[in-house]
C-alpha cells in the first residue's frame, strides 16, 4: 500500500508490517539524505475516517513524527536534513558514517491523527516546487548578470561584443515574479 522514495534510489515498497496497521522500512547509508517521498502506491485506499501518520528514525535521536497521508494527499516530501544527529554523535573513527534509517507508517483514524504534532522542520513546503524552483533560477539569473553591470562610461569599444542594458534584464526579472505570482504554472501553456 505504501512506498519510499530517496532520490537517487529505487522505490522501496518492502515494508515490513509490524502490526496490522503499524509498517516500517529502512533506508540504508540514510546520513547523505535529506528529504524522503512518502506515498500511497494506488492498491488499496484508506477506509473512510482514515489516513496515516509518517515516522522517521535515527539510532541516536529516535522516532520523530513528520505528518501524514491521506487519500486526499497519497504522497508527501519530507525534509529530514534537519533531524540528522549532530556532529557530536558522528563516529570520530570514520570519515563517512553510514547510518540505517528508519521510516514508520501507523494507519489510525483521522480524529487521533488530527491530535499529533509533526516536528518542526520536517512539514513539507507548501511551496509549488515548479514555482520555487523558477523564482530560485530568475534570482540566480538576475544577481549573475548583475555582477557584469557597468555603466556606461565604464564601457570601452568592444566591435565582437554585444551588451544588453541591465534594466532590460531587470524588466524581464520583473515580468518573470509578476507571472509567477499571477499563474506559477504559466510555463506549462
Amino acid at each position: 500500500m505504501f512506498g519510499i522514495l530517496v532520490a537517487g534510489r529505487l522505490v522501496q515498497t518492502n515494508l515490513r508490517a509490524v502490526t496490522e496497521t503499524q509498517f516500517v522500512t529502512e533506508i540504508d547509508n540514510a546520513d547523505s539524505v535529506n528529504h524522503i517521498v512518502v506515498f500511497m502506491t494506488g492498491v488499496s485506499a484508506f477506509p473512510d475516517g482514515m489516513a496515516a501518520s509518517v515516522h522517521f528514525c535515527w539510532p541516536e535521536t529516535g522516532w520523530s513524527l513528520l505528518g501524514f497521508i491521506t487519500n486526499e494527499k497519497p504522497s508527501v516530501i519530507f525534509k529530514i536534513s534537519g533531524l540528522k544527529p549532530g556532529a557530536a554523535t558522528s563516529n570520530p573513527f570514520s570519515a563517512h558514517s553510514t547510518h540505517v534509517a528508519q521510516v514508520g507508517i501507523s494507519v489510525e483514524s483521522c480524529e487521533q491523527l488530527s491530535q499529533q504534532t509533526p516536528v518542526s522542520g520536517s512539514t513539507p513546503s507548501t511551496a509549488n516546487s515548479y514555482a520555487e524552483f523558477t523564482q530560485k533560477m530568475a534570482e540566480n539569473f538576475f544577481n549573475f548578470a548583475g555582477s557584469f553591470a557597468i555603466s556606461q562610461s565604464q564601457m570601452s569599444p568592444q566591435p565582437n561584443m554585444t551588451f544588453v542594458p541591465f534594466n532590460v534584464v531587470e524588466q524581464w526579472y520583473n515580468n518573470m515574479k509578476r507571472k509567477l505570482e499571477v499563474n506559477p504554472e504559466w510555463w506549462k501553456k
